[in-house]
């Protein structure tokens, strides 16, 4: 994926154990419920916040959180 298509985070449901840190890495676009998980605010990731967004989805304990394009089926 080119940074010019537009992406958007998921979060595989099966796999996240609420660990809280892609909210740490990502707040614009990440905050917790009140039980930890995380809850994605479902727009675009911007050009300047992709490089920070790729590191919150590698740097996840449980590879839960993905980067897909935009309009691309689950």
């Amino acid at each position: 994926m080119d940074q010019k298509t537009p992406q958007k985070i998921d979060i595989d449901w099966t796999a996240c154990q609420g660990h809280g840190l892609c909210a740490e890495l990502l707040p614009d676009h990440i905050t917790l419920d009140e039980w930890g998980y995380p809850l994605v605010d479902g727009g675009s990731i911007p050009p300047r916040t992709l490089k920070r967004a790729r590191r919150a989805a590698s740097d996840c304990p449980v590879l839960a959180l993905k980067l897909t394009a935009r309009g691309a089926p689950l």
